[in-house]
């Protein structure tokens, strides 16, 4: 079973993305800001990360450097959610090191089929 940590601070979103990933077969990790989703993102080694863009303590793009950088996590496929869709914003995604840009809202069958190519790709279980 993939594990995916989800870092998102709007309380509603958060665990409508966690139900529907468990739904799918996925473990969630659920995290409420970037600080709190780097450190987990080093203890738990997830098989993916599902980032918010902006988040209190440290936003998505910070939090996926951050994670590019470090040998012990840089093999991390990272997925931003956001409802910013300017094409400054996906550049700047991308540029961080995430595999893809999701914009809100989106459906969760989207998600999930996002998610299973990405982890298909990468190896996940």
């Amino acid at each position: 079973m993939s594990r995916i940590l989800i870092a998102e601070d709007e309380k509603d979103i958060r665990e409508l993305i966690t139900i529907t990933l468990q739904f799918a077969g996925f473990e969630v990790i659920s995290t409420a800001n970037g600080e709190e989703a780097l450190e987990k993102a080093m203890k738990e080694s997830p098989d993916l990360l599902l980032l918010d863009v902006r988040m209190p303590r440290m936003n998505g793009y910070d939090v996926c450097r951050h994670v590019k950088s470090h040998p012990k996590t840089r093999h991390i496929p990272v997925v931003f959610l956001s409802a910013k869709g300017q094409e400054s914003e996906v550049n700047a995604g991308i540029e961080a090191g995430a595999e893809a840009y999701i914009l809100k809202p989106f459906s969760p069958d989207q998600l999930i089929q996002q998610i299973r190519v990405i982890l298909k790709t990468h190896g996940a279980k």
